[in-house]
């Protein structure tokens, strides 16, 4: 038995931005690799790259997610 179904249709009201064909679409219809989502709405798929833009430079630039500037690299001691 496997542990995954591999989902074939999607479900109404899921919307996926492909990234191959550079469009939305309702239910994934493309591979998985291919494709943001879901997201609640057309018009948010729509605004996908954008958004995933947005989400990059807030990461870039979050002091969280890197170490001080000038700082070498860690001791397996720290």
């Amino acid at each position: 038995m496997a542990l995954f179904k591999r989902r074939t249709a999607g479900k109404p009201g899921e919307w996926y931005y492909c990234l191959e064909h550079r469009k939305v679409e309702e239910g994934p219809e493309c591979p998985a690799k291919d494709r943001f989502g879901p997201y609640p709405s057309p018009e948010a798929a729509g605004h996908a790259m954008e958004t995933a833009h947005e989400r990059n430079a807030r990461w870039e630039n979050d002091p969280r997610w890197h170490d001080a500037p000038g700082a070498g690299p860690r001791s397996p001691e720290d």
